[in-house]
């Protein structure tokens, strides 16, 4: 009888620990996410974060993480991939970049327009998007003038200067992207290129390199998971609410048949043993 017992309630205790995962991983909402992209060209490099190597040997057009950081304010420093410190072959900062709790960021190493080495940090938009469509973020960490952005020949981005976005909401589809000077339609700087822009997932597009040196170049960065929630929602609750109600229901009713399993295994086992008796 012990043994059955043992088994139903080892059962309960598998569907309990089940269910402590996805409850305790919430806990980490509260953490930020930070990329990083490397866009100054011609130069591997390594990343240090509060003095620790976080990425090694990091080459141009690479986009890294998202890493998971607490709330906070960090010091990230870029040096020479040959480096033993945080504080040797500095290319670029130490930078403090600040990251405020569930905020999802990208630090980007690329060029001044004038064609100096430094750092911006973009704070990325991770809102739902509207049912049925994608968004679109264009960036302009390059070595270069305002630029516009043609698509079918039209501008839909216009007089973008260095480090500065724009962002566009837009029906799913693969976008034939140009980057032309400012008050242009030719010649592309950049492109064209094919571009997805996906239903519930923000885009962002990155112009990096140098116009003068002939390396200007795209770096393209994706998040996921921004689709707009199922309708029929309770009034009262927004879509996060109601998403996060939904997912703890989910999981305190699993929890309780975990242990109306383990109370089941060992009522089961006792009358077996009752019943041999």
């Amino acid at each position: 009888m012990k043994s059955r017992i043992a088994a139903g309630s080892a059962a309960g205790a598998l569907l309990i620990a089940a269910v402590a995962v996805p409850m305790s991983a919430s806990a980490s909402t509260t953490d930020a996410q930070l990329s990083v992209v490397h866009g100054v060209p011609g130069v591997t490099v390594d990343v240090w974060v509060n003095g620790a190597l976080t990425l090694d040997d990091f080459t141009p057009g690479t986009v890294a993480g998202p890493l998971a950081l607490p709330a906070g304010t960090y010091s990230v420093a870029i040096t020479g991939s040959d480096a033993a410190s945080a504080t040797e072959g500095v290319v670029i900062g130490p930078a403090d970049l600040p990251l405020a709790a569930g905020g999802n960021y990208t630090a980007v190493a690329h060029l001044t327009e004038a064609g100096e080495p430094t750092a911006s940090l973009f704070t990325n938009d991770i809102s739902a998007t509207a049912a049925g469509e994608g968004r679109l973020t264009v960036r302009h960490t390059a070595a270069a003038p305002a630029v516009d952005v043609l698509a079918g020949g039209s501008a839909v981005v216009s007089g973008l200067t260095n480090p500065n976005e724009q962002i566009l909401n837009l029906a799913p589809a693969t976008v034939s992207a140009s980057v032309v000077a400012a008050g242009t339609t030719e010649p592309a700087l950049i492109g064209p290129a094919d571009v997805p822009v996906t239903e519930g997932s923000n885009t962002i597009v990155y112009a990096y390199g140098s116009l003068a040196d002939d390396t200007l170049a795209v770096a393209v960065q994706t998040i996921d998971g921004l689709h707009t929630p199922p309708a029929g929602i309770p009034a009262g609750q927004t879509g996060e609410a109601a998403l996060a109600g939904s997912s703890e229901n989910l999981w305190t009713g699993l929890g309780v048949f975990g242990l109306l399993l383990a109370a089941a295994g060992a009522l089961i086992a006792t009358r077996k043993y009752s019943a041999q008796r």
